[in-house]
């Protein structure tokens, strides 16, 4: 049986409408491509989850501060604050970290994401931060921190390396018209580009991003963005989906999810020797179920906060997988890790 024909078979999905050659496509893709580790199920404690097939896990092992709270000064189009209101507010330097060493005697913190508002540059000072990571990896080797760079220049991806920071994540935008007209930026693909160089000289781990649909949901410079990203010695690469539901009504439109599929596809053969993931933004319901088959059937090597019917699909092709609590751009340790085997269980009671 082909997929095409399996797809049908999955009750989460027996009312989705899938291209069938692009399914295809996928699949012949999958025969002549080397085989890939299990699938990794990213169910980090940003927000409360669960499905028939995924439990979430409320510890908050791994959770997200904004240093500016949810202000921002670019107002982007797409999210106007929003993405940045679900996050703990870490104002102060000595109330993150007094917050951050009660989370670990508490909760068990096994890291977290330290993310913020832009300035009108789309950057981030995260400098008087950094003794409070300094001395929290100090104390706790163990903690993994993941930090959102904006954009960046050398010095500060240097400085920001210093202090401890595991991994490193960016947006990258291939396209000026997007990063004029819904970042409300006035700067270049070039200073993406050279922000990700930067970043890439340190021994961080660089994740970028790209948001499939960012230009009011057409899909205008993803192409581009790909092509930067395989320039340079990323560790992976992180696909999310526009969300129309922050914006102002009327300004986006929902990207067709074969069009994301797509995406996948050929992110999958230009990144093809590392991970290239599927992050958490992404629209609702059966959209994201779609998506996220596509998704699995792509080759991707990660998923957070997965859709009914994901897992089934990885069954589907004889993909193995696992699931984890931290973000989908860090891999938690073999200690960490839940094997999926029927239904999993997401943490120790």
């Amino acid at each position: 049986m082909g997929w095409s024909e399996a797809l049908r078979e999955i009750e989460p999905l027996e009312d989705a409408t899938f291209a069938p050659t692009l399914v295809e496509a996928m699949e012949r893709a999958a025969l002549s491509r080397a085989p890939r580790g299990p699938l990794r199920f990213s169910t980090p404690t940003f927000k409360e989850y669960e499905t028939s097939e995924l439990s979430g896990c409320a510890k908050g092992s791994f959770p997200a501060f904004s240093i500016t709270g949810s202000a921002c000064a670019l107002d982007c189009e797409h999210c106007r604050t929003e993405i940045l209101k679900p996050m703990i507010p870490a104002l102060r330097p000595e109330d993150f970290d007094r917050r951050v060493r009660d989370m670990i005697a508490l909760r068990g913190l096994s890291g977290f994401l330290l993310s913020g508002g832009s300035d009108k540059r789309n950057e981030i000072r995260y400098e008087r931060f950094y003794p409070v990571i300094e001395g929290l990896k100090r104390d706790f080797p163990h903690l993994k921190i993941a930090v959102h760079s904006a954009l960046t220049d050398r010095a500060r991806a240097r400085a920001m390396e210093a202090a401890g920071v595991d991994t490193v994540m960016m947006d990258v935008i291939g396209a000026e018209e997007t990063i004029r007209d819904v970042y409300h930026l006035d700067r270049r693909v070039e200073d993406f580009e050279e922000t990700l160089a930067a970043l890439c000289e340190t021994s961080m781990e660089v994740v970028p991003h790209v948001v499939i649909g960012l230009h009011f949901g057409r899909i205008l410079g993803e192409a581009r963005a790909l092509d930067m990203i395989a320039r340079h010695p990323v560790h992976s690469l992180v696909f999310v989906v526009i969300m129309p539901f922050y914006a102002r009504p009327g300004t986006f439109e929902t990207p067709d999810a074969n069009e994301v599929g797509r995406i996948f596809l050929e992110g999958r053969a230009r990144i093809a020797d590392r991970d290239v993931l599927l992050g958490c933004a992404r629209p609702a319901g059966m959209h994201k179920r779609i998506v996220d088959a596509y998704a699995v059937m792509a080759g991707l090597d990660g998923l957070a906060f997965p859709a009914e019917g994901a897992v089934e699909v990885a069954r589907m092709i004889g993909r193995p997988f696992t699931q984890q609590m931290a973000c989908c751009s860090m891999k938690e340790t073999a200690d960490g890790t839940i094997e999926g085997r029927g239904r999993i269980a997401a943490c120790a009671a």
